[in-house]
């Protein structure tokens, strides 16, 4: 791989812990600390016609514009002016698919918001912000945030968009099994963060001791700068998510193991709110898990408007790096209830307390509720959307 194609990715690939934060206009201004927009086209019209464009069929694009139907408690009356909302990314990336999908597909319209798109970081900035009332709603990975909610921020987790581990383990050509690293060298951040754990876990699955048998040499940064080091020779393997595993096969790099085979309790991206929100305006709160809900059904039926959406939003042209980001966050790990296992919030954690974080939660429950998911199935929202497609709990 030439150094042209490693810095491209280093600027669209930084998958963990996209945030997400909805701040309402009237009593939000731009969140502090180095904040990025990307407001959408205003206007029905606008969304739709991208949307039917991108999608072929008109009646295929906005497939779930009529799903909800006009009894939804959720949708925007007529007339009803929008919220004017912020929703914010720590970074630019394929784990915020839905919300690139919803915006170019003007979903949020529906339920009577108009949203800009916001980029904030990092998420301890990101958490502090919300706290503060500055957004009322994040879109961050949880394990990037527990650590500040966990810690008595006043905050709750209200509906996971996404679940499940899309890490894979990649390494160079001539490793071609877990026996093969003895004697080579894992690149991760640094010691304990989560590729620190998932390859630990690994590494023992398949018989080996870390740093004994494998050295977990600490690289730092982003997933683009660790692959830098793997496609220098500088580490053998590391941990990487969509759609970077797509340039590492074109670049001969192999997948030794797809790190969700481990069973590890994980949550990948979830929406977060502020803890007044969630106590005084919880109505505000539901009605935009309810777009969620309907944006993680319109992705997964508009793969070409998907694919358009996070083209535009990342600046990325390979098509095997959009199918692989449309394959992982629309189809695998997409998360149609959105629903969180409370035992992946407990294990998130108790993995920051191990870290050294000073948890003074009881336990999942004070930082995360599924009572607007509930809602969602308690008035059939999502058997409109979904029919027997709906997956069991």
């Amino acid at each position: 791989m030439d150094g042209r194609g490693v810095h491209g990715w280093a600027g669209l690939v930084a998958l963990t812990g996209a945030t997400l934060a909805v701040a309402v206009a009237c009593s939000a201004g731009a969140p502090a600390g180095g904040t990025a927009t990307d407001r959408p086209p205003s206007g029905d019209s606008a969304g739709a016609s991208r949307a039917q464009a991108s999608a072929g069929a008109p009646s295929s694009a906005m497939a779930s514009a009529t799903a909800a139907g006009p009894a939804s408690p959720y949708l925007a009356r007529d007339g009803e002016p929008r919220v004017a909302v912020k929703v914010a990314t720590c970074a630019v990336s394929g784990t915020a698919l839905q919300l690139f999908t919803a915006q170019e597909g003007n979903l949020f319209a529906k339920y009577g918001f108009e949203v800009e798109r916001v980029v904030l970081q990092p998420p301890a900035a990101a958490v502090t912000a919300l706290v503060n009332n500055e957004v009322q709603f994040l879109y961050c990975a949880v394990d990037a945030t527990v650590s500040g909610l966990g810690s008595g921020a006043d905050a709750k987790l209200v509906a996971a968009p996404l679940a499940g581990l899309p890490y894979v383990m990649i390494a160079r050509p001539d490793v071609r099994t877990f026996a093969d690293l003895r004697g080579k060298a894992i690149g991760i951040t640094r010691p304990g963060d989560l590729d620190d754990r998932l390859a630990r876990l690994a590494i023992e699955r398949h018989g080996l001791q870390p740093n004994e048998d494998v050295d977990l040499r600490p690289i730092g940064g982003s997933q683009p700068e660790r692959y830098r080091a793997l496609v220098s020779n500088i580490v053998q393997a590391t941990a990487i998510t969509p759609p970077l595993n797509a340039q590492a096969i074109k670049d001969g790099m192999g997948v030794l193991y797809d790190l969700g085979d481990l069973g590890m309790p994980f949550l990948s991206n979830a929406i977060q709110a502020n803890g007044a929100l969630v106590r005084e305006q919880p109505g505000v709160v539901q009605r935009f898990v309810a777009a969620a809900g309907e944006a993680v059904y319109f992705t997964s039926r508009n793969p070409e408007l998907a694919r358009e959406a996070l083209r535009r939003a990342m600046d990325l042209e390979d098509p095997d790096a959009l199918e692989a980001a449309f394959q992982a966050y629309a189809r695998k790990h997409a998360n149609p209830r959105l629903r969180f296992p409370m035992e992946a919030v407990s294990a998130s954690l108790e993995a920051a307390r191990a870290a050294g974080s000073p948890i003074t939660v009881r336990g999942p429950e004070e930082i995360a509720t599924n009572q607007f998911a509930d809602d969602l199935e308690r008035t059939g929202f999502l058997q409109q959307l979904w029919g027997a497609d709906l997956p069991s709990r």
